[in-house]
């Protein structure tokens, strides 16, 4: 029988952490330690590394969903060991993944919302590609019947994210992005109709535009194809990019017309992880109803003995985020999501109001008529002494990140910031933040800034 002595043991029970030998020495950062380290020891590491990337919640820049409840917590941890992917071995996961595209597709409107397809994504840029790699395959069949050439087609967008930038790059597309020109900083039907031809496999609207906040002119736009239809014969189809919207409007705009209510609407991405409200790494896209999903891009997997489609660009992922959007839907419902929602919108509301009354900000967007959020520029022939990229910076002393940026080509001469307005951010949060940006205001009347910042040098938000 082996003998101990507790001397020998003692340094691990006793010592602390940052006594010991392993947290004397710098860690390894670019190669494998030649030697195990103590569990303890290696989280206690990465632990207070992480803390220097700040704290979420006061990331006002972010779409992200920054605060879950505690179940959905503990959720994710019961379902970090499966993969969602594997539908024979997870078959529970599979069915819950399907009932939320179902939720999703009755939400939106389906005309055929329990046949209809659709998938999970790890994000609604993932979603967005194959809802435009549908469009551009249910064009070239119908270029192919006619006897046309396949090798140009283009796609029409206002000003998009860059996933859809890398689209079409990647699905060889030209992009006709609508430029922001004067005050007209989105989409507008006539600038849409301008730039159709035979080879657009679609039109894309987006519902919450990152740089302004606000939702593109859905319906109008779809009115105006309608039209053209009837003066040229061009039939050309729509995909909405409701990153954002998608979660927002069906609670909180009920009555605007956006959704599958739209005939030439053929599918819908949206962001499980923003206003969907569940933790990062989940979107959705779905489907008008199973015929405008071509056969071609669909691949069927052993399911329970028998055939399941699928249609992804990505393969083993973990099931968790998924079961936690289920678990929104259900904890949450139709009333809870207008609940938080509302309460958002309100506070986006009341923050622009209440930096209006500083005197020196132009108010761009005030939260309504998109996405719960608020910009604002510098009153033109004011001079503040500071600009707003000295002011994002300045305002992280406090620990908040705000976005600063200039707008795309056109437009870069507008240089504005903004607060995106999620669930978790309470309207105390709110006054905190305003009188930070008093003070910043006041420190910059102090101390007058002899060199401006810009996009470069600061640590403004980039949105590609």
């Amino acid at each position: 029988m082996p003998l101990h002595s507790k001397d020998t043991v003692r340094d691990d029970l006793l010592d602390d952490i940052y006594s010991s030998a392993d947290l004397a020495q710098s860690m390894p950062k670019y190669k494998m330690p030649e030697l195990e380290h103590d569990p303890r020891h290696a989280y206690q590491v990465v632990h207070d590394e992480l803390m220097m990337d700040g704290n979420s919640r006061q990331n006002l820049a972010t779409f992200c969903q920054t605060w879950v409840e505690e179940q959905v917590h503990q959720l994710m941890d019961e379902c970090i060991d499966k993969n969602m992917i594997d539908k024979d071995e997870y078959p529970q996961t599979a069915e819950i993944e399907a009932r939320c595209v179902h939720m999703l597709a009755d939400l939106w409107n389906s005309p055929d919302a329990e046949n209809t397809l659709g998938c999970s994504t790890t994000g609604s840029s993932e979603a967005a590609m194959l809802g435009g790699m549908a469009l551009k395959w249910a064009w070239r069949k119908k270029m192919k019947a006619l006897g046309k050439p396949t090798d140009k087609p283009n796609m029409i967008c206002g000003p998009v994210q860059v996933c859809w930038h890398k689209f079409a790059r990647y699905w060889d597309i030209e992009l006709r992005e609508i430029p922001m020109e004067g005050d007209r900083l989105i989409m507008t039907a006539e600038e849409v109709i301008k730039r159709c031809d035979e080879n657009t496999i679609g039109v894309v609207p987006t519902l919450g535009v990152t740089f302004t906040c606000q939702y593109e002119p859905v319906q109008a736009v779809h009115d105006a194809l309608d039209q053209l239809q009837k003066d040229t014969g061009l039939d050309i189809p729509m995909h909405v990019d409701a990153a954002s919207g998608g979660f927002l409007a069906p609670f909180c705009d009920p009555d605007l017309i956006w959704d599958f209510r739209l005939p030439r609407v053929k599918s819908i991405n949206a962001s499980g992880h923003k206003f969907g409200l569940s933790p990062l790494g989940v979107g959705w896209v779905v489907w008008r109803d199973a015929s405008a999903l071509d056969e071609d891009l669909i691949f069927n997997v052993n399911y329970l003995g028998g055939n399941m489609p699928t249609f992804a660009l990505n393969f083993s992922r973990p099931g968790g985020q998924i079961v936690a959007q289920y678990y929104n839907f259900l904890r949450l419902g139709k009333e809870g999501y207008r609940k938080i929602h509302q309460a958002c919108y309100d506070t986006a509301v009341y923050l622009s109001a209440e930096i209006e009354k500083l005197g020196m900000f132009e108010i761009i967007y005030d939260g309504n008529g998109g996405i719960p959020a608020m910009s604002w520029a510098l009153k033109e022939g004011v001079d503040p002494g500071f600009n707003l990229y000295d002011l994002s910076d300045r305002i992280r002393s406090r620990g908040w990140q705000i976005a600063a940026y200039a707008m795309p080509p056109k437009r870069e001469d507008l240089v504005i910031m903004r607060i995106l307005v999620r669930h978790g951010f309470s309207r105390d949060q709110a006054d905190l933040l305003v009188n930070d940006l008093k003070h910043c205001v006041e420190f910059f009347a102090k101390h007058p800034i002899s060199h401006n910042s810009d996009q470069e040098e600061s640590a403004g938000f980039n949105h590609g």
